[in-house]
């Protein structure tokens, strides 16, 4: 490193810290962006001139700029792309000199060298360095060298190829990116209807020889005037907010990580605000609104754009084929007869998407269609909202057999759902500050609508297949498909999304009431809508072995046609909220509460000594198919109560059987373990003489090993022993099931035994998504409905060490669990516990507990920041 700066760097890093700070104006207009980014670029080629001039290279080379900072848009912390270009056999020591001062003077050079010659060979093997050239522009050097390259790279050029090779690569990269601007954390580049969009398209102009520029393009023909203002206007956002993330990052950052999204919106001058139904807005909430509004009209004038392009290198020499009237076949594509029509046919705007849907070999729209829905968007006002032909051309896309997905996802992108379904329109872009949605409300209800759909196809039964059993009995799939349009549709306004979502489809059903939604139907979809949540809150929360709970849930619903439309719905629901929430574990509670509640519909009343006697009978069954002596399992079996039998079915009880049949009495901890017959993780077996803070020392193992409780069941037999069983998950994924039941079976044992104090809880950092939006704890403790127990429920940040945390507290009040159930929603935990002690007969003490827990659950989000935790036993 040079121990003195040049006078050179000095003014360079001065005009730089002046860029640096006008970037972050509030009275910076978006378009006044790339005045700054050619700022940063022409600062850096009087930079670069200074340092090729002083090292006198041969006069033949020539110094190129290449990429983004080629076309003079270089982002504050972007890497400075250059090209030497060397003639054939000269020396390169004053260029790896050049090289190594460009570093020296705090430039983030990306360099390569070449010579004509080997550019050209590269090109023909390299898109990316034939795409940078289409962008070069010479600094220093020789011009004669750099227009011979340019020249022979122009004639080079294939531009059918180039095109095609860079529309695969779209693809790629969309596919990484799961083909939606929607994340809630984009990358504002690469994510679909980011910066990488609008520049692919003028490659693909300038490889096509039609311009280099939005004007340009609107001079070929190719854009219209308003769409070029888009244009400009929405690449102009992006590139603020992209500039904005590397100054207030201090690095090149692209992705809208929810970190920096606060600091971004404070950039902008946006501040937390009230909203629609007095519901708080977060400045950075306003922000992602922005952005997804522009992404979302980046994402459709590149579409057509790229189809113009395209169409004008390889011009259709299909026929076109007559559909109706309105529409034409275009090699696959569906083609408006006349440009007009939208304005003639206000109607044909919903028929566009019914056409689509129902006609065989159309497999999207053309760029005629898709520039005139997008110049029609006027044209969908509350008249046409009203139009009973589009309400029923709407009821009939619903209702086809097949492409229903398509076409909702289609009339979203193209910004008609949203017009014609208002309320569908205040949630398009919006922004879930829950921890567990991986997308935007309107993207997660289209996921939703995708997985009820996939039930009715055969070729995705396999998937699901009880919810395929059940969806093929279902004779009004398009029902299922309004409750998932209007499920979340509340959200954002304040209040009960559930209860809002309910109002606004019961309007939704009167409206279109003329056209067959009879009143059982909208009363149906209504309260599948209202009740929503309720299957999978008593599924994950309640204790599905107690006959009050399914008897109570079953007279809520009424009827099998309600419990199975919920089913499906709330399995379609959970598996389109993220890709981390959906687990076989829920799948299985999920199942089971839908067989209980089922035989309660049918007639069966609750019974718990009949269903003993039949669930011992079908253990036995088993026990004998593993050849079980007969009569093995009576002295295990004089040992346990109702309870144990009524919390566990057939298949558990003869797994327990086995295992314990010979240690009956066991002065030592058992200890067994098998892989779950749900499908995820281990189910763990412990029996031990029964002692204070049991459950506490068994979290705290598990805790300390790597291993997440879904659910505990806890016993305690009749001469004293704890029997309980444990759900638990790997978090080291990466060992295999033998290993991991090993571990426990040899490790959990030594634990229980111990008599040392419990260890404190472990600790992690919590996430990047946990820090921006932290859940505020929440504890509610109340008695069951036989006021015998009391329900203990927990909402929190999830975090390694949290079962145990709990444990410690209940363990300092002498409480017993008898119930867990782990609830993780991405990551926010929602933990039940059925508990007793007698604390819980006084109120004083009741409240006591209830603080304790808030106070250990905040303290571990502070030191969950910083690296510390609390101890269990403080």
């Amino acid at each position: 490193m040079h121990a003195h700066t040049t006078p050179e760097q000095a003014i360079y890093q001065a005009r730089r810290g002046t860029l640096l700070q006008a970037l972050l104006g509030r009275a910076l207009h978006p378009r006044g962006v790339h005045r700054l980014l050619r700022g940063f670029s022409d600062a850096t080629d009087t930079l670069l001139r200074s340092l090729w001039q002083s090292l006198h290279p041969d006069p033949g080379a020539a110094l190129v700029a290449v990429g983004g900072y080629g076309r003079r848009q270089l982002f504050p912390h972007s890497d400075v792309d250059v090209l030497v270009l060397v003639p054939d056999g000269a020396a390169t020591a004053a260029v790896e000199t050049f090289i190594a001062r460009c570093w020296d003077a705090g430039l983030p050079i990306g360099s390569s060298v070449r010579t004509h010659t080997e550019c050209l060979a590269a090109c023909a093997e390299d898109i990316t360095l034939q795409t940078a050239l289409l962008e070069s522009r010479r600094l220093c050097g020789s011009a004669q060298a750099f227009e011979a390259l340019r020249q022979a790279h122009a004639r080079q050029l294939d531009a059918r190829a180039f095109v095609q090779a860079k529309l695969l690569e779209l693809h790629q990269r969309h596919t990484r990116y799961e083909h939606t601007p929607y994340a809630l954390e984009p990358d504002c580049k690469e994510s679909p209807g980011g910066l990488r969009d609008l520049q692919l398209v003028l490659w693909l102009a300038r490889a096509a020889g039609v311009g280099a520029s939005w004007k340009a393009l609107a001079q070929h023909g190719l854009a219209t005037p308003y769409e070029v203002r888009q244009l400009a206007l929405n690449e102009a956002l992006l590139c603020l907010i992209r500039a904005r993330l590397h100054v207030l990052a201090g690095r090149r950052e692209d992705r809208l990580a929810f970190d920096l999204q606060a600091s971004v919106a404070q950039s902008f001058g946006l501040t937390d605000a009230t909203g629609p139904g007095g519901r708080r807005q977060r400045a950075s909430e306003q922000l992602m609104r922005r952005y997804y509004w522009a992404a979302k009209a980046v994402t459709q004038l590149t579409q057509i754009l790229r189809l113009e392009i395209e169409e004008r290198l390889r011009p259709s020499t299909a026929p076109l084929i007559l559909i109706d009237t309105e529409f034409l076949d275009k090699n696959g594509l569906l083609e408006i007869a006349r440009d007009d029509l939208y304005q003639r046919k206000p109607q044909a705007i919903v028929r566009t998407f019914l056409r689509y849907q129902a006609t065989p070999g159309i497999k999207g729209l053309s760029v005629r269609t898709l520039r005139a829905l997008y110049n029609a968007r006027p044209l969908m006002d509350q008249a046409f909202r009203q139009d009973e032909a589009n309400r029923a051309c709407f009821l009939q896309i619903l209702r086809q057999p097949s492409g229903v997905t398509h076409a909702l996802r289609l009339m979203n992108q193209t910004s008609v759902l949203g017009r014609l379904l208002w309320p569908f329109r205040r949630i398009v872009g919006q922004m879930q500050h829950d921890l567990f949605h991986a997308y935007t409300v309107d993207q997660h209800i289209l996921m939703v609508v995708r997985n009820l759909r996939r039930f009715f196809m055969a070729e995705h039964a396999h998937e699901f297949p009880l919810c395929s059993q059940l969806a093929a009995g279902w004779d009004k799939p398009w029902i299922l498909t309004i409750a998932a349009l209007f499920h979340d549709i509340g959200k954002g306004r304040g209040g009960n999304h559930s209860e809002i979502g309910a109002r606004e489809v019961q309007r939704f059903c009167r409206q279109f009431a003329a056209h067959g939604i009879s009143a059982q139907d909208a009363r149906l979809i209504e309260f599948l809508v209202a009740e929503h949540l309720l299957m999978s809150q008593v599924a994950q929360k309640q204790d599905l072995s107690d006959p009050a709970v399914i008897a109570a849930f079953a007279q809520r619903l009424g009827n099998e046609r309600t419990l199975t439309g919920l089913y499906l719905l709330t399995v379609a629901d959970i598996r389109g909220t993220g890709p981390r929430v959906w687990t076989a574990w829920k799948g299985k509670l999920l199942e089971d509460l839908y067989h209980a509640t089922l035989a309660v519909l049918g007639g069966r009343v609750p019974d718990a000594a009949t269903e003993v006697e039949e669930r011992k009978r079908d253990a036995r069954v088993l026990l004998a198919l593993h050849a079980l002596p007969r009569g093995a399992n009576e002295a295990l079996w004089r040992t346990l109560n109702v309870g144990y039998f009524m919390q566990h079915d057939a298949a558990d009880i003869a797994w327990h059987t086995r295992q314990l049949h010979e240690v009956i009495g066991s002065t030592r901890p058992v200890v067994r373990a098998r892989p779950s017959l749900a499908g995820d993780g281990l189910q763990v077996l412990v029996y031990t003489p029964d002692q204070a803070e049991l459950f506490l020392r068994i979290c705290g193992y598990f805790d300390r090993t790597g291993f997440s409780i879904l659910a505990a069941r806890i016993h305690t037999t009749l001469d004293g022993h704890a029997l309980d069983t444990f759900q638990v998950t790997a978090r080291h994924a990466e060992s295999g099931a033998r290993e991991l039941i090993a571990l426990i079976e040899n490790g959990l044992p030594m634990a229980i035994d111990l008599r040392t104090p419990l260890p404190p809880p472990s600790h992690r950092r919590l996430s990047r998504r946990a820090r921006s939006f932290p859940v505020a704890p929440r504890v509610s403790l109340r008695p069951d409905e036989q006021h015998e127990r009391w329900i203990l429920e927990i909402s929190a940040t999830d975090r390694a060490g949290l079962l145990y945390l709990i444990a410690g507290v209940l363990a300092r009040h002498g409480l017993s669990v008898q119930l867990a159930k782990v609830g993780t929603l991405g990551e926010r935990a929602e933990d039940t516990f059925l508990i007793a002690g007698e604390a819980l007969g006084n109120s004083a003490r009741q409240l006591r507990i209830e603080a304790e827990l808030l106070d250990a659950l905040a303290d571990a989000d502070d030191q969950s920041s910083s690296g510390a935790m609390p101890s269990a036993q403080s």
